[in-house]
């Protein structure tokens, strides 16, 4: 993916959680654990698009069959 993209795609991401927090009302904490789960989400996203995390799609949570 062209580093192009990736800053793109971070400045989307931040403007909308930016929108977010300033003209949608919602208690404060609501809204900090919706930034901390973006922001988590954002950084596994860049460690998977710069190869330093590995695929996660061999990852299985809960039993096998």
């Amino acid at each position: 993916m062209p580093l192009i993209n990736l800053v793109i795609i971070l400045i989307v991401v931040g403007v909308l959680l930016w929108l977010v927090n300033a003209y949608i009302p919602m208690d404060r904490k609501i809204k900090s654990i919706l930034n901390i789960v973006v922001v988590i989400a954002v950084v596994i996203w860049l460690l998977q698009a710069f190869g330093v995390l590995g695929a996660l799609d061999g990852i299985r949570v809960g039993r096998l069959g």
